[in-house]
């Protein structure tokens, strides 16, 4: 029995019982054109890219222009109330099969890895959007996935195939009224969530930037005491060693036994990840002693240095030892007595650092740092004990903003759990919307 299964006979008695593809009029397989020619049919080409997820409706913003023939521009075009159903791509974390509504009137078409979904004659657009994201919730779409070479390919037939039951068209409409008022609600909260979110990153940064700047206010205000007189300029190759990582053979890895190997898929920010490992026969093949990782070793992902959370750089621990340094990672270690390890890691997440090195990535579908961009950064360097109150401060507010980083995302975890709660429940007749109020699926998350 699935999980539609269970509520299927409890549905209200006046609902049709039926199949998801009783709601559907027709799906029609989007399309990638060619390259932009400047005659009236270039259009934008909504992608996967281009879903707004939270709120499930197109962001044209993003989507690229594309040219489509004339003889097949109408049989793509999208007109408002259609859905783009994704129906190759996805991954572990985000299954294919998410449904997004076109609500605007601007010409534009989907791409192949997607299809046009036209809803029945009888079945209002925004309701079988909350249907869709029902079905998705209830893992409707991952049950209909066949997945080749690492691609998910969602089985259109056999995912509309599901049993489904729905009333009439305007109860359709109160169910949907309901949702976008109640769903409304809870996205204002999270939007919230995250906008403190990213003011909290602000805040931090603006320390990092003018402490690491000699600033005087921003010193005063972490409580360090320094003369701006006594700083020099220091230049990374001078105090540190700058290691870039060995380039083991692939194919001579291995994927049980021998010395872990540090790739880029390891490093994230502020953390090393040990999910997806490979190995080094040592005893076989010996490494070089510079690329055997230490305690204390201040490790920087080289490829795609910046994320949306910050730089991949993190401290290696003796939890992650005995470990190799591959390539398209770089070790930094102190070679001067000058300089606080810790306060190398802050003035290059600043601002300064990335401003001095952006412009000159090498790379263009993966930009890439090199160990002689890291090597020639200078930057202020003021005396070692100074550096290493610096260091302290920032560390104790990092850890407190991450903090409250952590309940944010919990928070937002909890909306997003609720929000889908609120719509199975709403589309599946598990309540009569006439005497429900949707207000507690924020309760204990204020605004």
């Amino acid at each position: 029995m699935t999980i539609t299964d269970k509520w299927l006979n409890t549905a209200p008695t006046h609902w049709t019982r039926g199949r998801l593809k009783n709601l559907i009029s027709s799906v029609t397989n989007g399309t990638w054109g060619s390259d932009p020619v400047e005659n009236g049919y270039d259009v934008p080409c909504v992608r996967a890219a281009d879903f707004d997820r939270a709120s499930r409706r197109v962001d044209l913003s993003t989507a690229p222009l594309r040219h489509v023939e004339p003889s097949s521009f109408r049989q793509h075009l999208l007109k408002a109330g259609d859905l783009i159903l994704e129906k190759s791509g996805g991954g572990e974390k985000q299954p294919v099969g998410m449904a997004v509504l076109f609500t605007g009137n601007d010409k534009a078409v989907c791409s192949n890895f997607c299809a046009r979904v036209r809803p029945a004659a009888g079945v209002d657009h925004r309701f079988l959007t909350y249907v869709f994201a029902a079905a998705y919730g209830q893992g409707l779409t991952q049950a209909a996935v066949k997945q080749t070479t690492g691609i998910q390919n969602l089985d259109t037939g056999a995912f509309f195939a599901s049993r489904w039951t729905y009333p009439a068209k305007d109860e359709q409409r109160r169910i949907a009224d309901f949702l976008d008022i109640e769903i409304g609600r809870i996205d204002r909260v999270r939007k919230s969530r995250e906008a403190q979110g990213e003011l909290l990153n602000l805040m931090l940064n603006q320390l990092v930037d003018g402490a690491t700047a000699g600033d005087s206010e921003t010193l005063k205000r972490l409580g360090v005491d320094s003369n701006r007189a006594d700083w020099g300029l220091g230049r990374i190759s001078r105090l540190c060693q700058v290691v870039p990582g060995y380039a083991f053979p692939s194919e001579e890895f291995l994927h049980n036994g021998g010395t872990r190997l540090l790739r880029g898929i390891n490093v994230s920010v502020d953390e090393t990840s040990w999910k997806d490992t490979v190995s080094w026969d040592e005893e076989k093949m010996p490494t070089p002693p510079r690329f055997h990782l230490r305690d204390g070793d201040l490790i920087v992902g080289m490829d795609r240095p910046w994320i949306s959370s910050g730089m991949r750089m993190t401290f290696i621990s003796e939890r992650d030892l005995p470990a190799l340094l591959l390539q398209r990672v770089a070790c930094l270690r102190p070679k001067s007595t000058e300089v606080d390890m810790k306060y190398v890691y802050w003035s290059l997440r600043s601002s300064m650092f990335r401003q001095a090195v952006e412009g000159e990535l090498t790379g263009v579908s993966v930009p890439h740092l090199s160990g002689d961009q890291i090597g020639g950064f200078t930057f202020p360097l003021p005396p070692v004990s100074t550096q290493r109150d610096i260091s302290h401060r920032l560390s104790n507010h990092s850890a407190s903003i991450r903090k409250l980083r952590s309940t944010m995302q919990r928070q937002v975890k909890l909306l997003d759990e609720r929000r889908q709660t609120l719509i199975t429940a709403a589309v599946t007749g598990q309540f009569d919307i006439s005497t429900a109020s949707g207000r507690s699926v924020t309760e204990g998350v204020s605004a």
